[in-house]
């Protein structure tokens, strides 16, 4: 079970953003309800949104390196389309978990209709502060802009560390914050009402370079730490010409906090020194 630190986070900050109107309205009509970010590259349209998120999710394959019928952990599966890709594009045995039943359903109903790498996929509900698995039980394991979440970063790597074979290989596609004092008022203030209305507590832990800290401290070997924000700006930028109006309008009432996607669209985009988007890749020695 989770501690009750990060069971009473999720249940009052990262659970009421996930349900919120706007988040489910917007994940829905934009990107089908997956819950992450696009690759692009040059030439690439800002809007083909899905074509986007299936080559970040390939990027994830890539970036496991790991052999076929390998065991692989998604630590924050939402729908399951990451864990799909990744089990069509490696053969692997992907085990999903996350917090929200009716995601984790859909997640199931999805790969049940998806055929073979469907069938490389399950989904369980899980915290991964807490894993429900043995020791050494997968070669790889992956976050997908889930840890950001965490309020015990240092918890929730142990786990990860623990539930890894030796050689395993730890993915972290994550977004990395500029530490506070180094920000102008008007842009600290936006990155951590954004932050705080989207229950990310671990993007304001994980300031630049800290994740990488954490690692080692854990006892990873840390492989590479790559800066893919300009992959996935084009996205960014959509989002933020398409909240610009509604954030606008909900500012001019005084509701500018009730469209939190509108305004992490903009700010984010109007505030880029405030944070950058990392995939780090370490090893279980």
């Amino acid at each position: 079970m989770a501690t009750c630190s990060t069971e009473a986070h999720y249940r009052q900050n990262v659970l009421p953003y996930y349900r919120a109107f706007g988040s489910r309205f917007g994940y829905a009509a934009l990107l089908g309800r997956t819950r992450h970010f696009g690759w692009y590259e040059p030439g690439d349209s800002p809007w083909r949104f899905t074509a986007a998120m299936r080559r970040m999710e390939l990027v994830t394959a890539r970036k496991l390196a790991l052999p076929a019928t390998s065991s692989v952990l998604d630590a924050g599966c939402g729908v399951g389309d990451t864990a799909r890709t990744v089990a069509r594009a490696s053969g692997a045995y992907v085990t999903g978990i996350d917090g929200i039943e009716p995601d984790l359903a859909l997640a199931r109903q999805r790969s049940a209709r998806a055929g073979g790498p469907g069938g490389r996929t399950r989904f369980l509900r899980a915290d991964y502060h807490a894993l429900p698995f043995a020791d050494a039980s997968f070669d790889g394991v992956y976050t997908m802009e889930s840890f950001v979440h965490s309020p015990e970063p240092a918890q929730g790597l142990a786990e990860f560390f623990r539930v890894l074979r030796p050689g395993g290989r730890l993915v972290m596609f994550e977004y990395a914050s500029t530490p506070q004092d180094r920000l102008t008022p008007k842009a600290r203030s936006a990155l951590v009402r954004v932050c705080e209305l989207s229950g990310m507590a671990g993007m304001l832990a994980m300031t630049h370079g800290e994740l990488e800290r954490l690692l080692r401290r854990t006892g990873f070997t840390v492989e590479s730490v790559d800066d893919v924000t300009a992959h996935i700006l084009p996205m960014l930028y959509a989002f933020s010409v398409l909240g610009r109006l509604p954030y606008a309008l909900a500012r001019a009432v005084g509701r500018g906090d009730s469209l939190v996607n509108a305004m992490s669209g903009v700010e984010m985009y109007r505030h880029q020194e405030t944070w950058r988007y990392t995939i780090s890749v370490a090893v279980k020695p």
